[in-house]
């Protein structure tokens, strides 16, 4: 994809690219809205990606191409504070602004052109990809030198403080910490990755698209996070000890049902049964049950349906179909919800056979014949390329 990138930058925008930076996608494995409640999550990033490409120019104009969906955007230095609602160039004018917020940085105009593999509005993570391979590119342009940390905490400012998503950092973390075969284990509440656990070579993760985009911004993913605030402070009243719903056992929690609204109950459920799914899914992996880490991605996914409330009919009749068709040993949906895809533990010999009979059952049950299936591995985290 580099070599295609730099092509086009070139026939585009007529000059060789100042450096390219790719930045992956990122699969949510177990810890389902776990990481803004302080908790534990498995994820891992893809072996699909975001490059962007940058070049300095003159004057206080950026102009943006995307070569995947042949839009070109604009804006002027002088009006960084100013998203464009809709628009994916606002996700690069977010990382310029905040970088314009770091000591002694000097901000100058640049040509950029973007090309990604990751599917959109997908659970997939693409606007972290950007966010972080922007600012791979243009931290490099503009010499600021940063930790992985540091980098994936820019990228979520630009989500909560410049989108208005008031996301955690997961994705961000997913992107930046990336390694190839393993899962990375983090822990948001010192927000740092624990460890990286390594998966059975011969399963992979068959990632359907249910074409049900969701736009997390206008989606009930703030209430959520309300709804798990409002939890925990219900719950701190009898167990004065809990900050977060990571200090918040199952059963700690059913002893509060009386005192917290149905609702809020249900949410802290939801994420209380997470945080102790992804502590027994590495206990299961470094033990090679791989069977029995698959059952609690189906245990997650119910947890969704009857819990959180974050899936919809297309995704749950993945997961039913999923039961039906040899290969898989476990699958629930992955990310935000409300939508995007499902992810499905499948041994790799019979990956290609199970995605297309997933796709064929699909089509039948909604009718839709656009749904895709791509068969993923753990992917390598960001990294800048230094030729362009």
């Amino acid at each position: 994809m580099c070599k295609v990138l730099k092509e086009k930058f070139i026939n585009f925008f007529g000059s060789v690219p100042y450096i390219t930076a790719a930045a992956p996608g990122r699969l949510e494995i177990l810890g389902n809205h776990t990481d803004y409640n302080e908790g534990y999550v498995l994820s891992a990033a893809t072996d699909l990606e975001t490059l962007v490409a940058v070049m300095p120019v003159e004057g206080n104009v950026c102009r943006l191409h995307s070569f995947d969906s042949n839009s070109t955007a604009e804006f002027d230095l002088n009006t960084l504070e100013k998203p464009k609602p809709g628009c994916w160039s606002s996700y690069i004018k977010g990382v310029v602004y905040e970088l314009s917020k770091i000591d002694n940085t000097k901000i100058h105009a640049f040509n950029a052109g973007v090309i990604s593999s990751i599917p959109l509005s997908a659970g997939m993570s693409s606007s972290a990809a950007l966010e972080i391979s922007a600012g791979y590119a243009l931290g490099e342009m503009f010499g600021i030198d940063i930790t992985k940390e540091a980098w994936a905490k820019l990228g979520q400012r630009v989500e909560n403080n410049y989108m208005g998503l008031n996301s955690g950092l997961l994705d961000q973390f997913s992107s930046v910490f990336g390694e190839k075969n393993k899962l990375i284990f983090s822990d948001f509440r010192d927000v740092k990755v624990v460890k990286k656990i390594k998966i059975p070579e011969d399963y992979v993760f068959v990632v359907a698209n249910t074409t049900v985009k969701h736009n997390l911004v206008d989606s009930d993913y703030n209430d959520r996070r309300q709804s798990c605030e409002a939890a925990v402070a219900g719950i701190s009243k009898k167990y004065s000890e809990v900050q977060a719903l990571r200090d918040v056992s199952t059963s700690m929690l059913k002893n509060c049902r009386e005192i917290l609204n149905v609702m809020d109950y249900r949410k802290a459920m939801h994420v209380v049964g997470e945080n102790e799914r992804v502590l027994k899914g590495i206990e299961y992996l470094e033990k090679n049950k791989i069977n029995e880490f698959g059952q609690l991605m189906y245990e997650s996914h119910q947890s969704s349906i009857d819990n959180f409330e974050n899936s919809c009919s297309e995704l749950d009749y993945y997961i039913e179909l999923s039961k039906t068709v040899p290969g898989c040993i476990g699958a629930r949906l992955s990310g935000g919800g409300f939508g995007g895809i499902s992810i499905h533990l499948v041994k790799k010999a019979q990956a290609e056979l199970y995605s297309k009979r997933l796709l064929a059952g699909f089509k039948l049950y909604t009718g839709k014949d656009k749904a895709t299936a791509l068969i993923c591995e753990p992917g390598k985290g960001a990294e800048k390329i230094a030729d362009g």
